[in-house]
């Protein structure tokens, strides 16, 4: 069982790798950010099993929420600015989808 200190620190350690994502993000740098949201996905696995279930109190409890809303903004920003890659991947895989159906149809030209 972690410490309430320990928990507070994954999740200050989250809240660190959230930033460093959008950064990567804002520059269009997918595979760094799926390096850090693999490293994120690692530290909710060692809080799903180790966090104490009675809940935090005062100011350990408003910072836990301060990092999770952090978290949450630097995770809208982020998908904000994947959305439109994601389309333009979508349009690519569906645009050579189409071509090699159309190949496997009528052969290459």
């Amino acid at each position: 069982m972690m410490t309430n200190q320990e928990v507070l620190s994954v999740y200050a350690d989250m809240a660190a790798l959230t930033e460093r994502m959008l950064a990567h993000a804002t520059l269009g740098e997918w595979d760094e950010l799926m390096v850090l949201e693999q490293r994120c996905a690692s530290h909710v696995r060692t809080l799903q099993g180790q966090e104490n279930p009675a809940p935090l109190q005062g100011a350990e409890r408003e910072r836990k929420v301060e990092l999770i809303r952090q978290m949450l903004t630097a995770d809208r920003q982020i998908r904000d600015l994947a959305m439109p890659w994601m389309a333009q991947l979508s349009a690519l895989i569906n645009s050579a989808g189409a071509e090699r159906r159309l190949v496997n149809a009528y052969g290459s030209v």
